[in-house]
């Protein structure tokens, strides 16, 4: 929707189509996030063994994706502290 098309909209309209794009946004980011998670776990934890990841490589992929979440989330709530104290 361009910015003619947002004019024509009422304020409740506009906050939907803006909430909604942000979701969008959002998902694209996780989507993202997700990708750049597996495929860095992935080059850490897998080996040689073949087609499947043996219970090691299993356990360590687990514990990998587990500190990149936690990360995530550290750094997400100390922005969201940032902002609040702005």
């Amino acid at each position: 929707m361009d910015a003619a098309g947002l004019e024509q909209l009422t304020p409740q309209q506009r906050q939907a189509v803006m909430q909604q794009a942000q979701q969008e946004a959002n998902q694209q980011i996780m989507q993202q996030m997700m990708e750049k998670m597996t495929e860095a776990c992935f080059r850490k934890c897998a080996g040689t063994s073949g087609d499947k990841l043996d219970s090691r490589e299993q356990a360590c992929m687990a514990s990998c994706q587990d500190r990149y979440l936690d990360t995530r989330q550290q750094v997400q709530d100390a922005l969201q502290k940032r902002q609040t104290m702005s």
